[in-house]
């Protein structure tokens, strides 16, 4: 059963978010690092884009667990959370990608295709989630619950997919970082 509340209109903001997300990432390998940039060791950033990548799975799963539970309010905070330490992952990424140049990974064999496999699909699908999960947020805030349900149903596994994912693409290409 829906519960009303007065509904936010949160197309535009989900529309502005994501768009900058994708513009601002798409670019980064255009734009010229500041001048200096490399005199400075800036390979502690890719290890605190896992930690935040892990502390976003651990809130996750938290999150998962109290909505299980029918605990909204502990539920609605480790969501805030998880968005907190995604949003962290995320500037924290951008730097370290407008700061250095990429890192090529420089395994073999089976670990390189496994590499390259959590790879594409670790970005195809943080890309997707950019818009699913503010769209999901939205829908919780506006307390839309049958429709927060059924898009919450594909945004968590994704959301849990790209932010365990992005911790084992660190573990992978760690030993590679200058």
């Amino acid at each position: 059963m829906e519960r009303t509340v007065q509904p936010r209109n949160y197309k535009p903001l989900i529309w502005i978010v994501t768009i900058v997300v994708y513009v601002v990432v798409a670019l980064l390998d255009r734009m010229p690092a500041p001048a200096g940039a490399e005199a400075y060791d800036w390979t502690f950033l890719p290890l605190l884009n896992a930690i935040f990548n892990s502390f976003t799975f651990v809130f996750l799963l938290a999150a998962w667990y109290f909505i299980k539970k029918r605990n909204i309010r502990t539920h609605r905070r480790f969501i805030f959370a998880a968005f907190i330490s995604t949003t962290l992952f995320l500037l924290s990424y951008i730097s370290y990608h407008f700061l250095t140049e990429s890192t090529p990974y420089g395994g073999e064999g089976f670990l390189r295709s496994a590499y390259y496999f959590i790879l594409f699909t670790h970005i195809v699908l943080a890309a997707v989630i950019v818009p699913l999960a503010l769209t999901t947020t939205a829908r919780g805030l506006n307390r839309q619950d049958a429709r927060h349900r059924k898009i919450a149903r594909w945004t968590m596994p994704i959301w849990l997919y790209v932010s365990l994912t992005g911790v084992l693409v660190y573990v992978l290409i760690a030993p590679y970082y200058g």
